[in-house]
């Protein structure tokens, strides 16, 4: 048994509370949607009672964290990175086994996930204050950032671990103390990073981990009057739930919600390139990514050629158990998420849109929930598939005259997270830039990707509050203190 393992109370692993793994009130057991008769774990629940004890725990962690020594903190964070780096091919293989994703790009996130770590350990000591002069004789201004305080931390299970740590990182990073809820589909994850943050030199109380439903201890969470900060990512009708209870309490908000992206093949594209993109931003992590391109806005002119390089490139995919070899495109993460996707494909069809290829439920060698990738295309940009956010391997194919209407089309949605181009125009690159209504946008490169080091978030209905990543984070974990001194 390993130390991991060892946390855990009577094969259930467990809750971590005010530096102590404890009991929840019940348990879930955690499946790989590859395999279905492969069961990843037990994990604990908890009560609505031990998520008011986590917040109180936190508010006393909180304020010997942030009284630690910078040094102090950069070692912590630093040790948390060097072990997720270090152990990205076990905890990698995990994350795919209960995520569903390509073993690839399990081991890729976790090893991202440490570097984040790695990051806001280097911004602990680049917390530089400013000094200004007063408009006042003899009167000195200076003006600093302190921990917003407790922040709460509700993450989805696409990326079970790397939206986690985009969130915890800096929390920690400023000397805050946090309550980590992680989305009950993928609590494996969120276990084994808590168990390393667990092991660290820090306040009982700094770091909270509290598995369960989001309609109790979540609600719980949300609604909570002694926290000071939460930061979600998820759906836009969940996250309207949260801003609207944070803001009954003047809670500081950020949410990331959902999405409709969009990527450009203009006239002018390099097919080979514009295909790979399309491949990597709509079907890689199964579609399930919230920086997806599920709409492919295609001019006219190039519109017949590259459906058909698309479609060539879809009978190559791979899709299969997410740690078998070769495999590019794993299961869905649920069965009521294949279900959705199948439902919508179905719905398209009626609306109007013809199959150009996928659209089924797939056989594997293990049960498991398999969706060929999917392509529509006649589709048009007011149908409903091309509305709301499906949120898998579908992808629908918008055909428009040129680069105008492509961009018009492009911003004509509620959301507004990300928007590629490919494209040899300076010109329309520019233009394409300028325009988008998008907080990233990508030229010649796949919607779906993103640097840690540079902030990240939406517009419209996709993001609300600061911006997530980077120096940017800064923003939401602190608080700002203007001090004025007179000598006498």
């Amino acid at each position: 048994m390993t130390q991991a393992q060892s946390r855990s109370h009577s094969q259930v692993h467990a809750l971590y509370l005010n530096g102590q793994w404890v009991e929840g009130e019940s348990r879930i057991e955690n499946r790989n949607p590859s395999e279905l008769s492969d069961v990843i774990g037990d994990y604990a629940q908890a009560s609505v009672a031990q998520m008011n004890e986590a917040v109180a725990a936190a508010k006393q962690g909180q304020k010997e964290w942030a009284k630690t020594g910078l040094e102090h903190r950069y070692g912590v964070l630093m040790a948390i990175g060097d072990e997720l780096i270090a152990r990205k091919a076990e905890l990698g293989e995990q994350l795919s086994r209960e995520e569903g994703k390509p073993l690839a790009e399990g081991v890729g996130e976790v090893h991202r996930s440490g570097q984040f770590f790695h990051y806001y350990a280097a911004e602990v000591l680049r917390q530089i204050d400013e000094r200004v002069e007063s408009v006042r004789p003899g009167v000195e201004v200076d003006i600093r950032r302190e921990p917003v305080g407790v922040v709460g931390i509700i993450s989805p299970w696409n990326f079970p671990l790397a939206t986690a740590v985009w969130k915890i990182a800096p929390a920690l990073a400023f000397g805050n103390a946090v309550i980590f809820k992680p989305a009950n589909l993928v609590p494996a994850s969120a276990w084994a990073l808590a168990e390393i943050i667990s092991r660290q030199d820090m306040p009982a109380g700094t770091f909270n981990l509290v598995m369960g439903p989001g309609s109790s201890v979540g609600d719980a969470l949300i609604s909570h009057p002694d926290i000071h900060a939460l930061s979600f990512t998820g759906s836009l009708d969940v996250g309207r739930r949260v801003a609207a209870a944070t803001a009954a309490n003047l809670v500081k908000c950020q949410l990331e919600m959902g999405s409709k992206n969009a990527l450009i093949v203009a006239d002018d594209a390099d097919l080979d390139l514009a295909v790979e993109a399309a491949f990597a931003g709509a079907y890689s992590g199964t579609g399930q990514k919230c920086t997806a391109s599920s709409r492919l806005i295609v001019t006219e002119k190039v519109h017949d050629a590259f459906v058909a390089k698309l479609t060539h490139k879809l009978e190559q995919a791979n899709v299969g158990h997410a740690l078998a070899n070769g495999v590019n495109v794993g299961p869905l993460a649920s069965q009521s998420q294949l279900d959705s996707n199948l439902e919508w494909v179905e719905r398209a069809q009626k609306d109007g849109a013809k199959l150009a290829f996928g659209g089924e439920r797939l056989e594997r060698e293990h049960d498991g929930y398999y969706m060929a990738p999917t392509l529509l295309v006649d589709t048009a940009n007011d149908m409903a598939v091309n509305r709301e956010e499906v949120f898998g391997p579908v992808a629908c194919v918008i055909k428009v005259a040129g680069a105008e209407e492509a961009i018009e089309v492009l911003n004509d949605t509620q959301y507004g997270l990300t928007a590629g181009i490919i494209t040899d125009s300076l010109a329309l690159a520019t233009e394409f830039k300028a325009r988008a209504e998008t907080g990233c946008v990508m030229v010649n490169l796949a919607t779906a990707g993103t640097d840690y080091h540079v902030p990240f978030g939406g517009r419209k209905n996709s993001s609300f509050g600061p911006r997530e990543q980077g120096r940017y984070a800064r923003e939401f974990y602190t608080v700002v203190k203007t001090s004025y001194v007179k000598a006498n």
